[in-house]
């Protein structure tokens, strides 16, 4: 059966892992729907680049702890390229400190990004997917999800949280043709660790380098296409064996 008429939706996307996943899930023959929610010209060079190399993509910005946010995010998408029948949960947020030092605005913020509109946004691509008995969600979630990392209390729980999430919906929509998975990335090279010491977890990373947004957007990819069909409830570690 060939694949149904629909688009990709891939928040947090104007640079970073959500850059390179609009862009490679526009090589794979998706239109693209890239999320922003603070920087427009980020995203619009994203959509540049994926027209220019013959793909068609849309930016549209939205603050994701919104409620209204999804259904405006599905209404644009939809608008232009019909069902979102691929969901990237990217965006993501950190305000790191030690637990006695995280007050209720961080540990809220952090989950209502990470954790509260990557819920809200899957709700709302759900029956469309069902229906279609075609969807791909790809959750980012990350290493330190289901590990320790002193200082990240509120960012691990969104994350911890994310994978429970994923696995529970993969269950509750296997039969549909629907797959929920995510990925774990390690240490990558993005905005969101630009103020993270150079060098400083290399000895800690068995491959001694950081990842590289367009490592991790390949796995995504995989876990979007057909070949993935199989595919479902899983976490995929990408961090050069750091959690070997």
């Amino acid at each position: 059966m060939s694949r149904p008429e629909g688009a990709a939706l891939v928040t947090g996307a104007s640079g970073g892992i959500g850059a390179a996943t609009a862009r490679a899930l526009a090589v794979a023959g998706w239109p693209v729907a890239v999320h922003f929610r603070s920087d427009p010209d980020g995203a619009g060079e994203v959509v540049e680049s994926i027209e220019g190399a013959g793909g068609r993509a849309i930016a549209l910005g939205a603050d994701l702890d919104s409620p209204d946010a999804a259904d405006d995010l599905f209404g644009g998408t939809e608008d232009h390229f019909g069902p979102v029948l691929v969901l990237v949960n990217n965006a993501g947020r950190r305000a790191d400190g030690l637990s006695p030092q995280i007050d209720d605005g961080d540990w809220s913020g952090v989950i209502e990004t990470n954790l509260n509109a990557a819920f809200r946004l899957t709700r709302r691509c759900l029956k469309p997917m069902l229906r279609a008995r075609f969807g791909r969600i790809v959750n980012v979630a990350s290493v330190v999800g289901p590990r320790a990392n002193p200082g990240q209390a509120n960012y691990a729980a969104s994350k911890a949280g994310l994978i429970g999430m994923t696995k529970t919906v993969a269950v509750e929509v296997a039969r549909r043709g629907v797959t929920v998975n995510a990925v774990a990335p390690g240490l990558v090279e993005t905005g969101l660790t630009a103020d993270l010491p150079q060098g400083a977890f290399d000895d800690a990373i068995p491959a001694r380098r950081p990842g590289t947004a367009e490592e991790i957007a390949a796995c995504i990819a995989f876990l979007a296409s057909e070949e993935a069909s199989y595919v479902t409830g899983s976490v995929l570690t990408v961090d050069g064996g750091m959690s070997a």
